[in-house]
């Protein structure tokens, strides 16, 4: 599509760059001397750096020697949890909950929630995260955070059965709430914990209120084969199984890690009457020495999305979706033991095509390309570690970093710009947050969110 000055200014021209683009069939491919024409926060057009020469705009971009990807999605993770980077370290999985982090996260206050969200988003926008899939507590600051900082999320208010019925009908309400708000940039999910902190009787609630109010639901389920196991001792069924039982596989999902994710369940994913998707967070699962990661070729070979994340910094210690891409292609081909598999461009293809879809916005978001959401990264492949560039798609998976990122823009508003933020003070937000770290770390009042127990 060739862009005409009969149209008006553009708000937005990004010139002499290489584009990211689909095919027809989502293959990956790259258009070089390329420009990207944005108006009313939407890619008006994708097409050649002289085509623009002359085209008025509000603003232009030069992106000489940088590629303009779609923006990266992070699509499962808890914001806040930055302020617990480091905090838990070195443990096993049940002693990282119960000794440290759910003891600390009783005595989370609102700010503290804001404050974390506003140090994750800054980091994220740094390294070209433009949207991300949120499970937290008091997802109103973090609410406030997104629509201030001008990022893209999904948001859900995570809760437990031991809080009673409160504690749906929080998440409901914060769902019903805040859908839609940010001029369109929240959407909303119910968000139960996981099957091991919440009954059959509250799934099976969530599921009937998510169809009655067109939700999706986004929670942990079989993140590792130990949680498999103990369900199977318990219960005789696996947690996708109790997803199945209690209704969940028929409403849009979004499960978390499903490293514990076993062939009997398979035909249940395959069958499931919802849009069903995995967020796979594979840096975190290295950490905790887990035996397992998620199956990723055998959830594509039935149709089941694989979205890139990075899961809370308390565990994963970065909200580095760059690095989850890198991660997931090598992880896999150790997996499968196939170097054909993850190739550069199938990571490119989860991080883009694959991510959108995991939350809900296939349609608007994971492409650079006309009528979509105008949420672009330009990435600069110039320096002395992605040169020389012999497949480009591989320099981007395997050589580039999060650092390359040099220009962030969501619905064709710049968030950082050659490097400097524009929308969050970061110096403010670790003052103040450093000061509050040692009432939020204190753990001697015996007191603990919840108990991890599988």
């Amino acid at each position: 599509m060739t862009p005409s000055a009969a149209d008006g200014p553009a708000e937005l021209i990004i010139s002499a760059c290489t584009v990211l683009v689909h095919d027809d069939q989502e293959r990956i491919g790259f258009a070089e001397d390329a420009a990207i024409v944005v108006r009313d926060g939407l890619v008006d057009a994708v097409t050649t750096a002289a085509a623009v020469v002359d085209l008025p705009a509000a603003e232009r971009v030069d992106a000489r020697g940088q590629v303009a990807l779609p923006g990266l999605i992070n699509c499962h993770t808890h914001a806040p949890m930055v302020a617990l980077r480091g905090l838990a370290e070195d443990l096993p999985t049940e002693e990282w909950f119960n000794d440290v982090v759910w003891p600390v996260e009783s005595n989370l206050t609102t700010r503290d929630v804001e404050l974390g969200a506003r140090l994750a988003c800054a980091e994220m926008i740094r390294a070209g995260v433009t949207c991300f899939a949120d499970h937290y507590f008091a997802m109103d600051a973090v609410a406030r955070v997104v629509a201030e900082c001008g990022m893209r999320a999904q948001l859900g208010e995570a809760f437990f059965s031991s809080q009673g019925p409160e504690g749906l009908a929080r998440s409901l309400e914060f769902a019903l709430r805040h859908r839609g708000a940010a001029d369109g940039r929240i959407t909303t999910a119910l968000a139960p914990h996981a099957p091991y902190t919440v009954d059959d009787t509250d799934l099976a609630a969530t599921a009937r209120l998510a169809h009655a109010h067109g939700l999706p639901v986004h929670l942990h389920a079989a993140e590792n084969r130990d949680q498999t196991d103990t369900s199977l001792a318990r219960h005789g069924v696996t947690p996708i199984e109790v997803l199945q039982r209690t209704g969940i596989l028929d409403t849009d999902v979004l499960i978390a890690h499903g490293t514990g994710i076993t062939d009997r369940d398979l035909p249940l994913l395959r069958r499931a009457d919802g849009r069903t998707a995995v967020a796979s967070a594979p840096r975190g699962y290295l950490k905790f020495a887990w035996p397992g990661t998620t199956p990723v070729r055998a959830l594509r070979e039935i149709g089941v999305d694989v979205g890139l994340a990075t899961d809370g910094a308390a565990s994963n210690n970065s909200l580095d979706v760059w690095e989850s891409m890198a991660l997931t292609s090598l992880l896999q081909k150790s997996a499968e033991g196939d170097p054909r598999w993850l190739t550069s461009r199938q990571a490119l293809h989860h991080a883009t095509s694959q991510s959108a879809r995991a939350v809900g916005l296939g349609d608007s978001v994971g492409a650079v390309a006309p009528g979509r959401r105008a949420d672009i990264v330009l990435v600069d492949l110039t320096g002395p570690h992605t040169q020389p560039v012999h497949d480009l798609a591989a320099t981007l998976v395997h050589s580039a970093r999060s650092a390359d990122v040099r220009t962030t823009i969501v619905d064709g508003r710049i968030l950082m710009r050659d490097r400097e933020l524009l929308t969050i003070d970061v110096p403010e937000v670790v003052r103040e947050l450093g000061e509050r770290l040692p009432a939020l770390v204190e753990r001697g009042h015996g007191r603990r969110i919840q108990r991890y127990d599988t």
